[in-house]
């Protein structure tokens, strides 16, 4: 990357952290206000602050659709002229030439309405249909993620200096703790579970969050050791993509203009164990794209 490259991509990352801390900052406070204290029960899907999408378990809340709206605001606020591409208000199909926003308000939305503590804000800004920068909130643990493409990548909580993220040396890939995660549409979950099946007994353990960017995350910061999903859409992993990549992950992305019901495989794992792991993933047939009904 040449020089100007960089500060270009810099300044992207500047707006995408100062967003996604303000969309986060949204989000967290709505949460007791839509649903009540955590761990207290409720009835969720009958709240009138939640609708469905592509199916009865696939749901979407008021904060979603607020804080899609706040980021839309706050990023033509600063760069009036970048295409945006939302989860919830969608976008441009086709991947444009300039800079395109990538936005996922709250990522685990599910997570966000039970009031288990994962979810997350994830801004991204690419070029061409590359992420050159993001910014991925733990809103719960108020922890920034960041990343911009070959200026590393970054994590912070509230009063502390940025820390830069490496990925776990690893070198077994039977000692590796995987994050994965499962679509709505029940004959991908089925094929999902197959997979998991046969994976299980060939790696340490396996974690389902329930939030994709906080997976790629967690690899980057050395939580996971690798991570495997099906089906995820730009906005999951534009912006956590990058930063497990910039942290020293091996890094296998879908094409930008797809979405989840072509079913790629999004993939992170530990540079270490990338070769083995990649080679476990072929001799189970999980790097083949996974179509929805």
């Amino acid at each position: 990357m040449s020089q100007t490259d960089r500060e270009r991509a810099a300044e992207l990352g500047e707006v995408a952290v100062t967003v996604a801390e303000a969309a986060a900052a949204h989000v967290r406070t709505r949460r007791p206000e839509l649903f009540g204290v955590a761990g207290e029960g409720g009835t969720h899907e009958q709240s009138d602050a939640v609708a469905t999408k592509s199916t009865p378990t696939d749901p979407v809340t008021l904060a979603d659709t607020e804080t899609e709206e706040l980021i839309r605001t706050l990023l033509r606020s600063h760069r009036p002229d970048d295409e945006i591409l939302g989860e919830e208000e969608g976008g441009s199909v086709s991947v444009p030439s300039g800079v395109r926003w990538v936005i996922d308000p709250i990522d685990g939305t599910v997570n966000f309405m039970y009031g288990i503590p994962a979810y997350a804000v994830s801004v991204a800004a690419q070029i061409d249909g590359r992420s050159v920068a993001g910014a991925v909130v733990d809103v719960a643990r108020q922890i920034t993620y960041a990343a911009t493409l070959g200026g590393g990548a970054f994590r912070h909580g509230p009063g502390e200096s940025p820390r830069r993220l490496r990925c776990n040396d690893i070198d077994q890939v039977e000692m590796a703790l995987v994050a994965t995660g499962f679509g709505y549409d029940a004959q991908r979950r089925r094929a999902q579970g197959q997979l998991v099946a046969q994976m299980l007994p060939r790696v340490r353990d396996l974690r389902r969050i329930g939030a994709a960017a906080l997976d790629l995350c967690m690899v980057a910061s050395g939580a996971v050791d690798a991570h495997i999903e099906h089906g995820l859409s730009p906005w999951d992993w534009a912006a956590g993509g990058l930063i497990a990549a910039e942290a020293g992950a091996t890094v296998i992305l879908p094409p930008p203009d797809s979405r989840s019901a072509d079913g790629h495989p999004t993939i992170a794992v530990a540079g270490g164990v990338a070769e083995d792991f990649l080679g476990l993933l072929d001799e189970i047939g999980a790097r083949v794209c996974l179509t929805a009904e």
